[in-house]
């Protein structure tokens, strides 16, 4: 769970009772910068629609998944075109500490806290 919730995008993000920093969107893919970003640069991009990971996308929602890429893609571009370069990933199963499909582009150095340990 992600902030004690299971799914933080669709109750707090797409909801609006989490005002996030917008980065694009269309109408069914939302980018924005994360919300306890753990790079420099951190974005999530995500579908406006509760689809739990990547394994579980069907063919009916093929227009979503296309849609997500373009965006994935156009961000990525952003981010290295003005950094020189970014990692994007996707996280399945005990990996997935938020149960909703979302892509993590990021740049830069891994953030520490105050007290030396990793976000």
């Amino acid at each position: 769970m992600a902030n004690g919730v299971e799914d933080f995008y669709c109750d707090e993000v797409l909801s609006g009772k989490t005002t996030v920093e917008k980065v694009l969107e269309t109408d069914q893919t939302l980018a924005f910068y994360h919300t306890r970003p753990f790079y420099d640069v951190h974005i999530v991009v995500i579908p406006k629609k509760h689809i739990t990971s990547l394994v579980d996308i069907n063919i009916n929602e093929r227009s979503i998944f296309d849609d997500l890429f373009q965006v994935i893609q156009i961000v990525s571009k952003q981010v290295n075109d003005q950094y020189g370069a970014c990692t994007v990933s996707t996280n399945i199963g005990e990996y997935q500490s938020n149960k909703h499909l979302h892509w993590h582009v990021h740049y830069g150095n891994r953030i520490k806290y105050k007290d030396g340990t990793w976000c």
